[in-house]
């Protein structure tokens, strides 16, 4: 799938801008702040229907406007064309539109126009606590597997309103019955994310193994309670100590996945360029993946692409990119020359932006 034109009204620090976009390549460079990640992260606006940061839509308004307007026009790989608008207003809040047609609920739209992003915020999948990785998992398989997105939807609900139970003195009956909905949805939700780690583990490790020259070793676990018992037999055990703790101790919200190096914690022992490493191997498995379950090459989003990454990385990565399995890409860089060099090195087309308070030219 592929990005044709981007038309961005009133976004963050962009006023208007029209951009017609090449199929492989695209670079966005100029200095901090100028506005080269708020493209990127507009694009992000027409597959997830939000910023791939965690900021809430008023925050991505122009200052001094009342809203944004973000009209992507797509061309998907049998040829098909299809147009993307998202629009917030302060007063009326957001609005996705497919090919004309509002959608009731902005979580259908999710996997329509598949994306991966390979960021500097990555490193929190690393550095921050287990919700982190969960969160990451979470936004992956719902791309792929609607009935995942369902089951996450639905667990989390029946967990909040257990949670509010348990403040409450509730009764057994009450109990169990919440008690069967977070079992039924935890169920689906722990046996894709196993499905999904066994998957991407292989992938990871080829991937690092290019991008470091085999010089180390990585691996990854997936760990949860429900690898020992089913979450019915977990909530009745940690009964009492839910009601103690007025929330519910056991479940899939405390699944994490485990990043080593060398059998080590990658947190603690992994130096920050192993560290990216491992996260842009990890992308470029979730991009494979994804590749295949949607039929599609998804958009790959490399913002900040030097961050933390020697030259002989960056030159691996793009040539790893630089092959028929990888469709369309966005990448930022505040070095002009070092990104043009990098990308002649790797013999590849590309279509540049000079970024400038928010306006780009070519």
């Amino acid at each position: 799938m592929r990005l044709d034109r981007l038309s961005i009204i009133n976004f963050k620090n962009i006023e208007s801008e029209d951009l017609s976009l090449s199929a492989g390549i695209n670079c966005f460079v100029g200095d901090n702040g100028a506005g080269k990640t708020n493209i990127l992260d507009a694009v992000h606006y027409l597959s997830m229907a939000k910023s791939m940061h965690t900021l809430a839509d008023s925050q991505s308004v122009r200052h001094g406007e009342d809203g944004f307007v973000i009209d992507g026009r797509f061309t998907r790989d049998d040829s098909r064309p299809e147009q993307v608008v998202c629009s917030y207003t302060r007063r009326g809040g957001k609005t996705l539109k497919r090919n004309g047609k509002e959608y009731e609920r902005l979580s259908e739209h999710v996997g329509t126009v598949p994306i991966v992003v390979v960021s500097p915020a990555d490193s929190a999948l690393i550095s921050d606590s287990a919700e982190e990785r969960r969160r990451y998992l979470n936004r992956y398989i719902s791309q792929v597997d609607r009935t995942y997105l369902t089951a996450l939807m639905r667990y989390s609900a029946a967990l909040q309103e257990r949670n509010k139970l348990l403040k409450t003195s509730p009764t057994e009956d009450i109990l169990l019955i919440y008690d069967g909905m977070l079992a039924t949805n935890a169920d689906v939700i722990y046996r894709k994310r196993m499905e999904t780690i066994e998957a991407m583990i292989p992938l990871v490790e080829e991937f690092y193994a290019v991008l470091s020259d085999k010089r180390e070793t990585i691996s990854m676990e997936y760990r949860s309670e429900l690898q020992t018992a089913s979450l019915s037999e977990l909530l009745l055990a940690s009964r009492q100590r839910d009601f103690v703790n007025e929330h519910t101790t056991s479940g899939v919200h405390r699944d994490d996945v485990i990043f080593c190096i060398g059998g080590h914690p990658l947190r603690k022992f992994g130096s920050q360029g192993q560290q990216k490493s491992f996260l842009v191997a990890l992308k470029l498995a979730e991009y494979t993946l994804l590749a295949q379950h949607s039929g599609c090459k998804p958009i790959l989003l490399l913002d900040d692409l030097f961050d933390k990454l020697d030259m002989r990385r960056v030159s691996q990565l793009l040539k790893l990119t630089h092959n028929p399995n990888f469709g369309q890409i966005f990448i930022t860089d505040c070095n002009k020359h070092r990104l043009q060099q990098t990308l002649d090195e790797a013999e590849a087309e590309y279509q540049l932006f000079n970024i400038t308070n928010g306006k780009a030219a070519l």
